[in-house]
C-alpha cells in the first residue's frame, strides 16, 4: 500500500443518539465520541446494538433522536457525495448487482471521486489497482462476483471501500465468512491503513481475542448503550466481560502481543444483559 500524506482526521461523534427500528428503540440517549485516527473495535452481545449504531453513524438508518455529527456538522445536512468522499461503510451483508466482476465492483468505489461528467481518470485506475493489490483480489479482477466463496466475495468488498480512499472507514463484521488465516489478513490491512493513511477505524467484531490484540480502543455495548471505552487493556476486565456477555472469565496477557486475553471458565456462561 502506497504511503500518502493525510489531511486532518475529521471527528465522528453521537450526540444523545436514539436509533432503531419501527417495532424497537435500539438505541436511547447514546453517546459516542470516535477517537479520530485511531482503530476502534466495537463489541457486545448479540442484540447489544452494534450493527444499530454503525448503521447509524453511517447514515444507512435516520435517527430517531439526537444526531452524528461529522467535524460538528449534523450527517444528513451533509450531501451523499460529499459525505462518500469521508465517511466508507461496508454493511454486514452487502449485494451487489447480478453479473457485475470484481474489477467493476471495486470501480464503484470511485464515484465520490469523479468529476461532474464521471470522467475515468488516472487517478482512478491507480486506486482501484491499489484496492485490489492491497486485499489480494487482482487476480479475481475478471471473476463475477455470484462465482466468488464467501470469502472472496468479502475481500472483494473490502476492496471496494478501500478505492473509495475515505477518511473515516465503518465496517461491520468484515471478518464473516473469513477463516481464520483470511480474518487475521484483513485485520492487519484494516490496521496498515490506519497507520499508512492515518484513516479512522471502527469495526465490529465477535471475536474478543481478536479485538483486544487489533484495536487502539475499545468500545463495549449493552442494552444500546456505551459501557465501557478505552484501551483494550483498561476496558477488558472480568466485570465488563460480565456484564456485556454474561460470562465469567479470566483475563491474561496474550503470550506473543500481551494484549489482554479472555478465558471463559468452565460452566460460567449465564444470560447477558442484552438476551434478558
Amino acid at each position: 500500500m502506497t504511503h500518502r500524506s493525510a489531511p486532518t482526521t475529521p471527528s465522528l461523534r453521537a450526540r444523545t443518539l436514539g436509533a432503531g427500528y419501527p417495532d424497537r428503540t435500539v438505541l436511547d440517549g447514546l453517546e459516542l465520541t470516535v477517537s479520530p485516527g485511531r482503530v476502534s473495535v466495537l463489541i457486545g452481545a448479540n442484540a447489544s446494538g452494534k450493527s444499530t449504531l454503525l448503521s447509524t453513524l453511517a447514515r444507512l438508518i435516520p435517527p430517531l433522536a439526537g444526531t452524528v455529527e461529522l467535524d460538528g456538522t449534523d450527517i444528513h445536512a451533509i450531501p451523499r457525495r460529499t459525505l462518500a468522499r469521508t465517511l466508507g461503510i461496508l454493511p454486514q451483508h452487502p449485494v451487489a448487482p447480478d453479473g457485475l466482476t470484481v474489477a467493476e465492483l471495486v470501480a464503484r468505489g470511485r464515484y465520490p471521486h469523479r468529476g461532474l461528467f464521471g470522467r475515468w481518470t488516472a487517478a482512478d485506475t491507480a486506486a482501484v489497482d491499489e484496492a485490489l493489490a492491497a486485499t489480494g483480489t487482482a487476480p479475481l479482477a475478471e471473476r463475477r462476483i455470484g462465482a466468488l466463496s464467501g470469502g472472496q466475495r468479502q475481500r472483494a468488498w473490502i476492496a471496494m471501500v478501500l478505492a473509495q480512499d475515505p477518511r473515516i472507514l465503518l465496517l461491520d463484521e468484515p471478518t464473516t465468512f473469513l477463516d481464520l488465516s483470511h480474518q487475521l489478513e484483513v485485520l492487519d490491512l484494516l490496521v496498515r491503513l490506519n497507520r499508512e493513511r492515518g484513516t479512522t477505524v471502527v469495526v465490529v467484531l465477535h471475536d474478543l481475542n481478536l479485538a483486544a490484540r487489533y484495536a487502539d480502543e475499545l468500545v463495549v455495548m449493552s442494552r444500546g448503550a456505551v459501557i465501557a471505552q478505552g484501551r483494550p487493556a483498561d476496558v477488558l476486565t472480568p466485570s465488563v466481560v460480565s456484564e456485556a456477555f454474561g460470562l465469567e472469565a479470566l483475563i491474561i496477557p496474550d503470550p506473543l502481543t500481551t494484549t489482554p486475553l479472555v478465558v471463559p471458565v468452565p460452566g460460567g456462561v449465564r444470560a447477558s444483559a442484552d438476551e434478558t
